[in-house]
């Protein structure tokens, strides 16, 4: 099902331009990743925003914690401008922010966003000043900002407060609530903070970030339903692999299907060694899957079973997908279209010819004991039947010649 037809209605959220990425306002939604990278050494954070971005990420964060770092900011700008990366950089800031704002104007002007946390901008009366000046910077550069709450960083005058309040209550809610309703009164009152100080509706996103699952899913259902800020969604502190990757799905699906969320991130510890481009593709996976945006082309295949003891047709999968990632840098320029086209690779005749013909190309595998043929469907008709030594590569050819037959060049516009 295509995102026109799907039964979903996104919330309606002020649109936020970062660079010449549109966050909210029914813009699809964007997803973005964070280097891990030390921010100082700016060959390395070049290589990974490029890497992220070449993998889909739309918008790329970079710590930005000192002095070094700071001044380093530009530079890494330039060369990814010199690379044609065009991604926006967002700067993540904490503790130290607005100093490091003021006194290093060009990063504020390199970057594409500001990241604050309102737990981590400081205390009293030093935390209003603090704030203020961020905010301020943000105006003079016109720059973006995400208010981005985290319950690991939440700001304890904040729930002193409401613990007081609620325990005068008559009806007091359990401890649980009043974190959640912290996070949420956290963000809104930091957004309307910004607004007096001069920051429009249309530069701030909120995120309200929990590692729980149902906590995630409870205070941005409260948040939506309390403003039209664009919101960006996340589980922070997923976890690794397998965890990480069905705790985040579970709780930003949820949320998507209700319309919550103008943009992601897939907060992925990876592996020792792991590549950072682990969360874009969770992240686009996710959101094709849901059919709400197509990045590549979506690959089916079975699971396996008896009759298929042999594994090729996994290995098949499995190459296929892998091929179809590798061409889409490409592809995406010169055919349009592309990533909303279907391959299936399945290994025998019980659903493997039906499966087949629902996609735009596919090959049903013989299974054990199975004639040692190959037949591919094309638009659900069969159009060859592969045998032999080559199958593999055979149906890598047919490929290739389907996107270029039906999915046109690129217009180029001088």
């Amino acid at each position: 099902m295509s995102a026109s037809n799907l039964p979903i209605t996104r919330h309606s959220t002020c649109a936020v331009k970062i660079g010449k990425v549109i966050v909210g306002g029914g813009a699809p939604v964007v997803v973005q990743s964070m280097t891990n990278t030390d921010t100082v050494n700016i060959e390395n954070t070049v290589q990974q925003v490029a890497q992220l971005a070449n993998a889909g990420s739309e918008l790329v964060r970079i710590t930005v914690n000192s002095e070094e770092a700071a001044a380093a900011v530009p530079s890494i700008r330039e060369q990814l401008d010199h690379m044609n990366v065009d991604v926006p950089l967002i700067g993540d800031f904490h503790f130290n922010g607005h100093k490091l704002l003021d006194k290093y104007p060009d990063c504020a002007q390199a970057l594409g966003k500001y990241r604050i946390n309102p737990g981590n901008v400081g205390r009293g009366k030093k935390r209003d000043e603090q704030y203020a000046t961020m905010i301020e910077t943000a105006c003079r550069y016109d720059k973006p900002v995400r208010i981005g709450v985290n319950w690991g960083s939440l700001d304890q005058a904040l729930v002193v407060r409401l613990m007081d309040e609620n325990s005068r209550s008559a009806q007091p809610c359990d401890t649980h609530e009043v974190i959640h309703e912290a996070m949420v009164t956290s963000a809104l009152e930091n957004a309307a903070r910004a607004e007096e100080i001069g920051l429009g509706r249309d530069h701030i996103i909120l995120s309200v970030k929990m590692s729980g699952v149902q906590d995630l899913i409870a205070v941005y259902r409260t948040l939506a339903q309390r403003c039209d800020y664009a919101l960006h969604l996340g589980l922070t502190e997923a976890g690794m692999g397998a965890k990480g990757i069905v705790a985040s799905t579970a709780a930003l699906s949820v949320l998507l299907q209700e319309g919550i969320g103008d943009t992601i991130r897939i907060s992925l510890t990876p592996e020792p060694g792991g590549s950072r481009s682990e969360e874009v593709r969770v992240a686009q996976e996710i959101l094709q899957s849901m059919g709400l945006r197509a990045f590549t082309p979506s690959v089916v295949a079975c699971p396996g079973c008896g009759r298929t003891s042999s594994d090729y047709f996994q290995t098949l999968a499995q190459n296929i997908q892998g091929y179809l990632r590798e061409q889409m840098p490409v592809w995406r320029r010169q055919h349009p279209g592309v990533e909303d086209m279907t391959v299936a690779v399945m290994g025998c005749v019980v659903n493997g010819p039906g499966e087949s013909k629902h996609a735009n190309i596919g090959i049903s595998l013989p299974g054990t004991g199975e004639r040692p043929v190959a037949p591919v469907y094309v638009d659900g008709e069969k159009t060859v039947t592969l045998k032999g030594d080559h199958i593999a590569e055979e149906f890598r050819q047919l490929v290739d010649r389907y996107v270029v037959e039906h999915y046109g060049e690129a217009t180029i516009t001088c």
